[in-house]
């Protein structure tokens, strides 16, 4: 968790709030997707994190891809903004969120990968050989992805 949402988590305790952030589907040269295996919930997602303050969200998506995977993004792809019911989330220590997830495509990285604490696994898959256990408000950014290579 960052700085922004620690202070205001003073502030509110878990009640819900409304949370920006970014995220980047990762496509290599076989069309596999890269995914990270939280380690807060289980679950896989897509790398990504919370917007700070004054910073813009295609600079949140690039560093929150190198801190949670060791990758440089040469180039973001606007994907979708995903919000709603289908975000909300409540995480494992009992904190209340309504995500806005801007989320980015990119074919263009580098680096080896490399996993920070928030993450157990990474790894490439098919679109159709994804995990079951998806995060929660990854899930409706995983159907529109699925939807949208048919």
């Amino acid at each position: 968790m960052k700085e922004y949402i620690r202070e205001m988590r003073k502030l509110v305790g878990t009640r819900p709030i409304i949370m920006c952030g970014s995220s980047v589907i990762i496509n290599n040269p076989d069309g596999e997707v890269l995914m990270l295996h939280r380690t807060d919930n289980d679950s896989w997602c897509f790398p990504g994190g919370a917007v700070e303050l004054g910073e813009k969200v295609e600079e949140t998506a690039a560093r929150e891809v190198f801190e949670e995977t060791g990758l440089i993004v040469d180039s973001l792809n606007l994907f979708g903004v995903f919000s709603g019911e289908e975000l909300y989330y409540k995480y494992p220590n009992g904190d209340e969120v309504y995500n806005v997830d801007i989320v980015y495509t990119s074919d263009s990285y580098k680096g080896e990968e490399k996993l920070n604490d928030e993450g157990k696994d990474i790894r490439f898959f098919r679109i159709d050989e994804l995990p079951e256990k998806i995060s929660p408000p990854v899930r409706p950014i995983v159907e529109e992805l699925r939807n949208r290579r048919g």
